[in-house]
């Protein structure tokens, strides 16, 4: 018999109050860079998912705070959300159509690889395929231009399509579906929308909290 787990991953947007302990008690707790979701978000972290490309991945393993980050010390697994491979692809375009991101595609992939074998951590890197089916997925919603779908886009569909396991319930929090102007939000918050009402995934929101008797 397959024993169900909860799934949280948790974005760093505005997240409910109340919702700690909840997040807290989930099986598999996924943040993302300098785990800012922590506090309001609850405190347990079992998977780091960093923006390996560019000036986020520069400063997290340059003489900044990442690596004794609290949530980063607990984290089990370090996942590098940015295929290499992808991004070495997308270098010509992006820099001929956006020369102001030519460091965008810059991989520090080996750094954070190097980080979590020195720390005995599992170390994972999302292939290009995930990439390339959440770039298929958002075409359905009509997303305009845009540079590269958001870290939290990519780690969704890696959970669904790669961990999640029979019985598993894969919860969102933290996810308001804004920030950076080339990610395409409106088309992802779509996207979402239809994963949860085809039942693949949930938000942390009230429906879920009355749903657990919360």
């Amino acid at each position: 018999m397959t024993s169900s787990r909860t799934i949280m991953i948790v974005g760093n947007g505005p997240v409910a109050q109340g919702v700690a302990a909840i997040i807290d008690a989930a099986d598999l707790v996924i943040r993302f860079n300098d785990c800012r979701s922590c506090g309001a978000g609850g405190d347990k972290t079992d998977v780091v998912a960093v923006c390996n490309t560019g000036r986020p991945a520069l400063a997290m393993l340059g003489g900044g705070g990442w690596k004794t980050n609290a949530a980063v010390r607990q984290a089990r697994e370090i996942w590098c959300v940015r295929s290499a491979e992808k991004f070495l692809a997308l270098r010509p375009e992006i820099e001929r159509r956006h020369p102001d991101l030519d460091d965008l595609c810059d991989d520090y992939t080996d750094g954070f690889r190097a980080f979590a074998k020195a720390t005995d951590r599992v170390f994972h890197a999302v292939p290009s395929s995930t990439h390339e089916s959440v770039d298929a997925g958002l075409k359905r919603f009509d997303p305009g231009e845009y540079v590269v779908p958001s870290s939290g886009l990519i780690v969704i569909v890696e959970v669904l399509t790669h961990w999640r396991q029979p019985g598993d319930r894969v919860v969102l929090a933290g996810f308001g579906h804004a920030g950076w102007e080339w990610h395409p939000f409106p088309a992802e918050r779509l996207f979402v929308d239809e994963l949860i009402s085809t039942g693949r995934m949930m938000r942390l929101d009230q429906n879920y909290l009355s749903a657990q008797g919360a």
